[in-house]
């Protein structure tokens, strides 16, 4: 039982980590035209990506202290579920992607409290 929680605990915090990679990326990217573009667009546009490195530092939390991480992903996850979804701009994909940090972050916190009672065993 132990092994398996560790494989998903595992899984769920790599799939976390490459997702927040992907959207900092994307992040830096997707609005470097309206400063000229190439490198010089991507380092004016960077600025956009820090909200986004904000969500990784719980997530690298996480990797050492899973329950506190899980808490804080969890937490600011639905912040940005709420930030992302709010307003007349509503794109199911947006909130299908930004709803699976936070149920992400649910699930870690579930597998930090059973990982805490099989330990108590």
């Amino acid at each position: 039982m132990l092994k398996s929680l560790n494989r998903l605990s595992f899984f769920i915090k790599v799939f976390l980590t490459l997702l927040i990679l992907l959207i900092i990326g994307f992040a830096i990217v997707s609005g470097s035209e309206s400063f000229g573009g190439g490198i010089k667009g991507i380092i004016k546009n960077s600025p956009n990506a820090l909200p986004w490195l904000g969500l990784l530092i719980p997530v690298i939390i996480a990797w050492k202290y899973e329950k506190p991480g899980a808490i804080i992903i969890t937490v600011l996850g639905l912040v940005v579920v709420y930030f992302f979804n709010t307003g007349p701009n509503f794109f199911m994909t947006t909130f299908l992607v930004t709803l699976t940090i936070p149920l992400s972050g649910i699930v870690l916190w579930l597998i930090a409290i059973r990982k805490e009672k099989l330990d108590a065993i």
